[in-house]
């Protein structure tokens, strides 16, 4: 579990393709930035632009990762050697809680239509795919390459962010350009309610 507050910016060093009979994908060596690995042992999670990701080894300045064909066909940017990404280590029971209830995994696949300047910060507007829409709202939370964020309005199928210039600074998203794909996911807890009103509404219809 994680809160879509980034600690560090890594990158991706270098990417290699698994292939046996069991498991095909890529083997990822990452590079922490100013992550501290200290208390991270093999085993451990890391969200790499907000895809759950497990440590299989640890190495000088660098630590590897798995990454299944399934999860590659699920996000973007964890196949491209040299591209920074957000870092965030599993949060402890007893962390603050800065964003929000993250669980590193991706539910969908935007596509940012707009990011331009306002003044000091800039709006990002992001278009979403149907499959989520329903769990988005005005003011609710919402992780883009794994950054805990806020909509600030929703429009048919497209959501719009302000981007303070501290979120920028942090993370990878002041390089976002329009048409790049990024990873989206949305608020577990609106996940949870949509399952228990459908749960109802098909007690409902069978009564």
């Amino acid at each position: 579990m994680f809160t879509g507050i980034v600690e560090a910016i890594g990158k991706i060093e270098k990417v290699c393709p698994i292939e046996n009979n069991d498991t095909r994908g890529l083997s990822l060596s990452v590079s922490p930035g100013s992550l501290d690995l200290g208390d991270v042992k093999v085993g451990d999670s890391i969200a790499v632009n907000g895809v759950c990701l497990t440590i299989t080894a640890l190495e000088k300045d660098l630590f590897k990762m798995n990454v299944s064909q399934e999860t590659l066909n699920c996000t973007v940017g964890l196949d491209q050697v040299t591209m920074r990404v957000n870092l965030e280590k599993a949060m402890r029971l007893s962390d603050r809680l800065g964003g929000h209830l993250v669980s590193g995994h991706v539910d969908a696949i935007g596509i940012v239509a707009k990011f331009e300047s306002v003044g000091e910060c800039f709006e990002l507007i992001i278009q979403a795919p149907e499959s989520i829409l329903r769990y988005l709202s005005h003011k609710g939370s919402i992780a883009i390459n794994g950054v805990s964020l806020t909509i600030n309005a929703l429009r048919g199928n497209e959501f719009s962010i302000n981007l303070i210039p501290h979120t920028l600074a942090m993370t990878t998203l002041n390089e976002l350009s329009p048409g790049m794909r990024v990873n989206l996911e949305t608020d577990m807890l609106a996940r949870y309610v949509a399952r228990l009103l459908n749960i109802q509404d098909e007690i409902g219809l069978q009564v």
